[in-house]
């Protein structure tokens, strides 16, 4: 049997999987937010109770916000703080007893979806997260890949690409620097373009709903993601050339964005043609939890 855990910062999900990828159990539990040592028991409280509920013990896998440093051991680039800068493998591993791995939460979706979801059967995969940040990972035959740096997929904190000249030098990004990726196509990001543009709140779902309903400054602003969405894939695509790309995240849930991007990504990639196939989640809201469970698969064994 394996586990997974989601580790968020409103909550914490756990899954216990069969070996043939059905679930056995599944649990949700809150966040202890800020509060580093309730965050390790409230893991090892609910890997025990996913156990009893499956009547075995299991493998556990969990995708977390941030990463591991290698070369310190301690978590790094995480939004829920409290765990930057904590030796969080050693002291997960310790208070459940056993070997743990853990990877990115971006990683995870990517992971679940290249397993058995959207992107099942490809030999590679770029798992996108477009929600209140964005994120990825790629998976290659199976094998989720990390990187020396533990950065590999992080495509949000570097530059849109092929920027216009009325989109310099871009929005304020949390890192730092001006014009990620992530400051364009997060949700926030989406909603603060409509702003810049209209003066108007709303949030994206409001938006996207006043688009389909004939508002034009609405469909304008959700042109403009669909086009900042193609520069950005295709960027990935002329770097990685994956085979699927499987969007994820509440901003994955735009159906017009499965047509506008690949109409639009051409005009961008080096090739005459263009054979990546974009998907729509398979696994919704539980591909982290189910990723982090596939950590154990065969495929990823380090």
């Amino acid at each position: 049997m394996r586990i997974g855990i989601d580790l968020g910062g409103t909550k914490i999900e756990g899954i216990a999987l069969g070996p043939d990828g059905t679930e056995r159990a599944r649990k949700r539990v809150p966040s202890p937010r800020n509060d580093y040592a309730a965050t390790i028991t409230a893991i090892r409280d609910l890997v025990a109770s996913l156990e009893a509920e499956a009547g075995t013990q299991g493998s556990v896998g969990i995708g977390m916000p941030g990463a591991i440093s290698p070369a310190t051991g301690l978590v790094k680039n995480a939004n829920s703080t409290w765990l930057n800068g904590q030796p969080f493998h050693a002291d997960i591993e310790a208070a459940l007893a056993r070997p743990v791995r853990l990877a990115n939460d971006a990683d995870c979706f990517a992971l679940s979806e290249a397993t058995d979801g959207a992107g099942a059967g490809a030999p590679s995969v770029f798992g996108v997260i477009l929600g209140t940040g964005v994120g990825g990972g790629i998976v290659v035959n199976g094998r989720l890949l990390s990187g020396p740096n533990a950065i590999a997929g992080e495509w949000g904190h570097n530059s849109l690409p092929f920027v216009l000249p009325d989109e310099m030098p871009g929005p304020d990004c949390y890192c730092g620097k001006k014009g990620c990726i992530e400051s364009w196509l997060s949700g926030p990001g989406f909603a603060a373009d409509y702003m810049l543009d209209t003066r108007e709140a709303l949030s994206p779902e409001g938006i996207v709903a006043a688009a389909q309903a004939g508002n034009r400054p609405a469909r304008f602003a959700l042109r403009r993601y669909a086009d900042r969405l193609a520069r950005a894939l295709a960027h990935i695509i002329n770097i990685l050339d994956p085979h699927v790309i499987v969007l994820g995240g509440g901003m994955s849930n735009i159906d017009a964005l499965y047509d506008e991007v690949p109409a639009r990504w051409g005009a961008y990639i080096f090739s005459d043609t263009v054979a990546t196939r974009l998907a729509r989640h398979q696994h919704g809201d539980s591909s982290g939890v189910r990723g982090a469970a596939w950590l154990w698969s065969a495929d990823n064994n380090p």
